[in-house]
């Protein structure tokens, strides 16, 4: 067994930093453009009077730091080649962003929004699985030109974690000789509806509630006559781009079905995957960084004459959290290895329990990390002035949003006791 990180990999990761050095840190450096990155980041990126959105000037500077990186060729690192990325794998983003999110908040990888120099694109697998020729033209090229933006419809105001259950429908209806389907019903925590040229609208077109198949996807233009923003979500960590709308009467034809009908259940599985290992590695980076600031400060720190460090009540809490950081970063970057050693719709079969693993893990670990650096650093730490409130902020939503972790742990104990997974009906 070798767990020594390719040489070429680390080659590659040298460029991203003298890449940032170069391109990036000016940027931040120009205009006041550190306001959106010092004590003052949430108010200089919230648009208070546009119901919480996003300011577009945050938007404008995100958009400028992912137009230099796709320049250089880093933007589209994940993405195939066919479509000029560079085949990224798991394993290569895991590292990259465990290592960015351990740099701390920039504009090289702010996970606010999911901006990163190196981006990760979720939707280009699901497009490149089950989408049509003419939708993966559309779709990911459109995507990575910025003329389209897909949103994520399956959660609903009643129903999240039970997907299966959603209330919205689509029901068969021709208009004009064209076959398509006529949908009504509401989601929510659509994030990215105020720039998404489309959403994907997951809708039960048979069997009941409960029923895996029988959920289709739909890409529904935005706007289009029927969506509706109903409001916008105000949450824990803002601005905020997460929506709850509706959809009356909306009606599409066949052409903007994604996947095959009923089996719409596949594709969101297909979302979560990469999503949950990538975000696993930024959490697990982002703990590593509170761990280590803690660290310095608690040597810097001189209390009563002596550094904070001497101290068994600062060093053990943070001895525990160093040491479930580096377990942690073996059993994430094993998955991800496996995960490039399979075929992508073998995951959900074999390994799905680990990538949960990981994901759950990571993201309680980084909002405990997040929490005992804030204790080290005391009123200072508290403070905006320090980033540690931002990434307790940001990374408690990963608790719930990923998939929340009971039902991470839920799937965990399925394939732990051979409900589902390779161990199925072992104990029979």
């Amino acid at each position: 067994m070798d767990f020594t990180i390719p040489q070429e990999l680390e080659d590659y990761y040298a460029e991203l930093e003298k890449f940032i050095d170069a391109e990036i840190e000016p940027l931040v450096a120009a205009d006041d453009n550190i306001r959106f990155f010092d004590h003052r980041r949430e108010n200089a990126r919230t648009d208070w009077e546009r119901e919480g959105l996003p300011n577009h000037e945050w938007e404008e500077l995100l958009r400028a730091a992912r137009k230099a990186a796709d320049k250089a060729g880093h933007w589209r690192f994940s993405a195939p080649k066919e479509y000029g990325g560079k085949d990224g794998s798991n394993l290569w983003m895991a590292v990259i962003r465990d290592r960015f999110a351990a740099r701390g908040l920039g504009l090289h990888n702010d996970l606010q929004n999911e901006h990163s120099l190196v981006g990760n694109f979720p939707f280009v697998a699901m497009f490149e699985h089950f989408g049509t020729e003419e939708q993966k033209q559309e779709f990911i090229l459109g995507g990575f030109e910025g003329t389209r933006r897909v949103a994520f419809g399956l959660t609903e105001a009643n129903h999240g974690s039970d997907a299966t259950h959603m209330e919205t429908r689509a029901v068969r209806e021709t208009r004009d000789g064209v076959d398509g389907w006529l949908i009504n019903g509401e989601k929510m925590w659509i994030t990215g509806m105020h720039v998404a040229t489309h959403c994907a609208v997951f809708a039960r077109t048979s069997g009941d509630n409960g029923d895996a198949r029988g959920i289709t996807c739909f890409l529904v233009p935005n706007p289009t006559e029927g969506l509706k923003i109903e409001e916008w979500m105000w949450t824990f960590n803002m601005p905020t781009d997460h929506p709850r709308l509706s959809l009356t009467d909306i009606w599409v034809p066949d052409s903007v079905m994604l996947g095959e009908e009923g089996k719409g259940l596949a594709l969101a599985q297909s979302f979560v995957h990469q999503n949950r290992i990538r975000q696993a590695a930024s959490s697990l980076g982002a703990a590593s960084f509170c761990v280590e600031e803690s660290v310095r400060y608690a040597r810097e720190r001189k209390p009563f004459g002596q550094e904070l460090a001497r101290n068994q009540a600062i060093q053990f809490p943070l001895v525990e959290l160093a040491t479930q950081c580096e377990m942690l970063r073996m059993l994430i970057y094993k998955t991800a290895w496996e995960m490039d050693n399979m075929p992508h719709k073998e995951i959900e079969r074999t390994i799905s329990d680990k990538v949960s693993m990981c994901n759950y893990w990571a993201n309680r670990l980084v909002c405990e990390a997040a929490d005992r650096a804030m204790q080290v650093h005391g009123g200072i730490g508290y403070s905006r002035h320090k980033p540690f409130e931002h990434i307790y902020r940001h990374h408690r939503r990963y608790r719930i949003t990923e998939g929340a972790e009971e039902i991470q742990m839920r799937k965990i104990g399925a394939y732990l006791f051979g409900y589902l997974g390779p161990k199925k009906g072992k104990y029979n």
